[in-house]
């Protein structure tokens, strides 16, 4: 990102900032995150238990038939990839609850399913604190800066640390999916050892392969990273 860029972001932060009480902004996420919470569970009815088991063992969280988890936010991760991505000619989850729910045009609960339905994955880096509520963080490969409102994350995580995550955004500030784990340089490493493919990819495009998402989350299982994680909003099988 170019300073003058970088530098308009943090303008435009500052300036939001300065026209936003904590309150406020903490009012409108708790509102949007429990319509979030809402939607997940309606979306989950889109999606089978063969299918929820299939990607669990694809991310190294089963034995034969059988779920082998260190905790269930584990399989949020699983929850991800089901609801928010499909191989291709496949519709996704999302999408398909969208065509069947029936909402108040104009209210918030279609505008969390819009910006859900438009949600990427990211990984991204902390940057600082905001100064209203949430997080400033630059999404590492698209190369942007994000004002995140997460209380979770607000109040445990440092600054200069990774996070592997899907994001949305539904009003002034970004929110994540509910789902999400700590990741490092190695981690990211060894991801693009096993496919490298993802090397003659467009730095901005590499998130938006599902396949990155998967083995992201794959490797952070199998180093035990997940352990360290523990998100609420999506419901558990």
């Amino acid at each position: 990102m170019s300073a003058a860029v970088a530098l308009r972001q943090e303008d435009s932060f500052a300036t939001t900032a300065a026209a936003s009480s904590r309150r406020e902004v903490l009012d409108r996420y708790r509102r949007l995150r429990e319509i979030g919470r809402q939607h997940h569970a309606k979306v989950l009815k889109f999606v089978s238990g063969d299918a929820i088991m299939h990607q669990a063992s694809r991310l190294g969280l089963t034995q034969g038939r059988t779920l082998v988890l260190e905790s269930m936010d584990e399989l949020t991760l699983a929850f991800d990839l089901l609801i928010y991505t499909a191989p291709a000619g496949r519709s996704r989850a999302i999408d398909r609850y969208a065509r069947s729910a029936q909402l108040a045009p104009g209210s918030d609960e279609v505008l969390m399913l819009v910006a859900m339905q438009q949600a990427r994955f990211a990984v991204i880096g902390f940057e600082r604190r905001h100064e209203a509520a949430g997080v400033i963080v630059q999404d590492m490969f698209r190369q942007t800066a994000l004002w995140l409102v997460d209380e979770g994350l607000e109040m445990t995580v440092p600054d200069g640390a990774l996070m592997a995550t899907r994001l949305y955004t539904p009003d002034r500030f970004s929110m994540t999916a509910g789902v999400g784990t700590p990741v490092d340089v190695d981690l990211i490493e060894t991801v693009f050892g096993e496919m490298p493919k993802l090397r003659r990819v467009p730095p901005a495009e590499i998130s938006e392969d599902r396949r990155f998402a998967e083995a992201i989350y794959h490797a952070a299982v199998a180093e035990g990273l997940t352990e360290q994680m523990a998100f609420q909003d999506v419901p558990s099988a």
